[in-house]
């Protein structure tokens, strides 16, 4: 067996009661929860109870997945399961760097906070929206892009898989185009046209942010969207501040990752959304999550820990 690694799942597959097996069977998991309540009262009542029309706001889904994320992660440990390094898609980049102990818990927590505010503001500002395309290379989809005023590829997630950030007013018709190709197309539920120039602003208001904080040495490698590769001690501010308005390289970095001996994927956190990528981009990977009591002991049980 090769090298793990842990993959934070991002925004867009939150849902009530997301965390609450875990809270309810894990110790490490629910002490970080209990604890997200101290820092952002009621984290656990909207993760737990929602309702999804307040959980989908992106001021409450970021610190919500990010804590349900450090559940996960928290409650793998506690059962012997240690990654050889981390990636987070997105949001679940900072709880990857929380994990690896560049920032602790708290200021972490903070951070998506702040990230969250300044980048629904930008959405106030700049009605965007974002829509999976599949069944389409990105060199179509980028020339679809290039139709309109206000479209970006943001997320190059799989093969099979490119998510756009557009205007909301455009939605319609290029999702039209798009089909016209021969490609489908999945609006995503998120508020705003992230990981494009609608965030610019945000971008610029958090690098000024995270100069404030103290970022440490990871204690194992985690790897960036931005680059697709292992960040640098002296790269946290401008990568993480370049990481709001800059495409997700997704595919790449786990391609890199591959080379570098991983075989074994596990997401922590909400959903399966991140191994399904990986099985379109490496089909013989190990792929593995941990979101709730039964996937933590599936986990398990295929790892033989305790």
């Amino acid at each position: 067996m090769g090298k793990i690694a842990f993959l934070f799942s991002g925004q867009g597959a939150q849902h009530p009661l997301m965390g609450k097996s875990l809270f309810e069977n894990s110790k490490a998991a629910r002490n970080v929860l209990l604890k997200s309540n101290k820092i952002r009262p009621n984290t656990t009542e909207q993760c737990f109870n929602g309702p999804k029309e307040i959980l989908n706001l992106t001021i409450n889904t970021q610190p919500c997945v990010f804590c349900v994320d450090m559940a996960a992660a928290l409650a793998a440990v506690e059962n012997g399961i240690t990654p050889d390094c981390v990636a987070g898609f997105s949001l679940g980049e900072l709880a990857a760097i929380s994990f690896v102990e560049s920032l602790n818990f708290d200021e972490t927590l903070k951070l998506v906070c702040k990230r969250a505010e300044l980048m629904s503001l930008c959405e106030k500002k700049n009605s965007g929206s974002m829509v999976a395309v599949l069944k389409l290379n990105i060199d179509v989809i980028s020339k679809v892009c290039q139709n309109y005023k206000y479209a970006w590829c943001a997320n190059f997630n799989c093969p099979s898989q490119t998510v756009v950030a557009l205007a909301k007013e455009h939605m319609k018709d290029f999702c039209k185009n798009i089909k016209q190709l021969g490609g489908i197309t999945i609006e995503l539920p998120v508020s705003g046209a992230f990981h494009s120039p609608f965030m610019d602003e945000a971008s610029s208001e958090l690098k000024c942010y995270l100069k404030e904080l103290n970022f440490k040495e990871p204690r194992i490698p985690i790897y960036s969207n931005t680059t697709a590769k292992p960040y640098k001690y002296n790269e946290f501010i401008n990568l993480l501040s370049r990481h709001i308005n800059n495409p997700v390289l997704w595919q790449s970095t786990i391609e890199n990752m591959i080379s570098e001996g991983v075989d074994t994927f596990i997401e922590v956190g909400v959903g399966k959304t991140l191994i399904n990528f990986v099985k379109k981009i490496s089909p013989n990977s190990i792929t593995l999550n941990i979101e709730d009591k039964e996937s933590l002991r599936a986990t398990c049980l295929a790892l033989k820990c305790k």
